[in-house]
């Protein structure tokens, strides 16, 4: 870790750093001419596929700086690689709290790594906006008002699974295929509470690491079960290798997937469309490999974004369009404070945001901040072969919120 530290503060993986200052940074975080943002990503370890949002976000706020930032100001976006260890979060934040000043700590990717410093930037009102997570323990105004998430819940993606299950399939054998950590673990809890009494139709259903080379084995299992629907919930990566292992078993259940891993361009066409086809997810993003969004991918804004995006070494789309709606969300906030950086501002601009379409976001899902929810609905989606069509109407996650503990 000293070692880390060391590299870290001789040479820090600035992304969108825009070389030294003269002037002296406030202590709030920002100067006449800068602000600073800080942030963790796994840019390399087991979960390095999630670096990519943090590269996109480097490439939006450069496309932000380039048209004269934010009231004049430009972003100095310092993002560490956290190696894919929680246990690197503390030691990451204390440098850029406490050596790089930065202003706020946004989109830091997973739930462990934010819980573990949020007494921290609490205790020290320090914001921590629009975490990568969607653990809705990261969504406590009232113990934590320091600390706002951004998507939604894993447990609510859940519930809308349920709901789904039992409203077209009820009675139907179920079992899930469920990555062994927070996300996974979220996911798969409110599927089970959604399902409420029928969740005894989850006939077998399987915890898995993410690095776990045995994913072939375990679809077999699964459908030896006899079960007629089928959750995944996992990393983009596995989720193509088990939709064609299901294929290649000759076994065509309802396929749900988790949204996490529904690009595509990096997950579906992996598998084979033709394994792919007729998947269902819940989704609050539009998928930069649909067509139906071609118009939108040939705006200047997009293109000028995925030219910076490229350039840095991006190449996941869904991290892409992840890393835009959230770096966007984040310049609204500080554009609202106008000159008025304080970090008390900054919060209350943050809680402030009503009806708030990202150019990202779905048609029909907005963000609200008021709760410290800012995402609160998706849409069931069914890949058609070629694109993802909807399946009914917005749903507000809120609706389900019945049994949280």
């Amino acid at each position: 870790m000293a070692t880390l530290i060391r590299t870290l503060l001789a040479g820090a993986l600035a992304l969108a750093s825009l070389g030294a200052i003269t002037q002296k940074v406030r202590d709030q975080g920002y100067t006449d001419t800068e602000i600073r943002i800080g942030n963790l990503m796994p840019y390399s370890g087991a979960l390095e596929i999630f670096g990519q949002i943090g590269k996109a976000e480097a490439a939006y706020f450069d496309m932000i700086n380039e048209r004269g930032g934010i009231g004049g100001r430009k972003i100095r976006f310092m993002s560490y690689d956290d190696l894919s260890d929680a246990a690197n979060a503390m030691d990451l934040t204390r440098i850029l709290v406490e050596t790089d000043n930065v202003l706020l700590m946004f989109g830091s990717f997973g739930t462990a790594g934010n819980l573990a410093v949020r007494k921290y930037l609490n205790e020290r009102r320090i914001p921590q906006l629009f975490v990568a997570s969607g653990d809705e323990h990261l969504n406590q105004p009232s113990v934590y008002p320091w600390t706002m998430g951004w998507q939604p819940s894993y447990r609510d993606e859940g519930r809308i699974y349920a709901n789904y299950i039992q409203a077209f399939y009820p009675g139907k054998k179920i079992v899930a295929l469920w990555q062994n950590d927070t996300f996974g673990r979220e996911l798969f809890k409110g599927l089970e509470q959604g399902l409420g009494k029928v969740a005894q139709n989850i006939r077998v259903d399987i915890a898995y690491d993410v690095d776990d080379q045995h994913l072939d084995g375990h679809v077999s299992i699964l459908k030896r079960s006899g079960a007629e629907v089928f959750v995944f919930a996992g990393v983009p990566d596995n989720a193509a290798k088990v939709i064609r292992s299901a294929a290649d078993h000759g076994w065509r259940p309802v396929f749900i997937l988790n949204q996490m891993a529904s690009s595509i361009e990096t997950v579906l066409r992996p598998a084979g469309i033709e394994n792919a086809t007729g998947v269902i997810t819940a989704a609050f993003l539009k998928d930069a490999s649909d067509p139906a969004w071609k118009d939108q991918q040939d705006t200047g804004a997009w293109r000028s974004f995925l030219d910076k995006y490229t350039k840095a070494g991006g190449k996941d789309d869904a991290a892409a369009v992840y890393g835009y709606a959230a770096a966007e969300t984040l310049v609204q906030v500080l554009r609202q404070c106008g000159n008025d950086l304080s970090r008390d501002n900054v919060m209350k601009q943050a809680a402030a945001l009503r009806d708030y379409q990202a150019a990202a976001l779905l048609p029909g899902i907005k963000i609200n901040t008021g709760g410290f929810r800012p995402v609160e609905q998706l849409r069931l989606l069914q890949f058609d072969g070629r694109s993802w069509q909807p399946i009914g109407d917005v749903l507000d996650t809120a609706f389900a919120d019945t049994s949280r503990k």
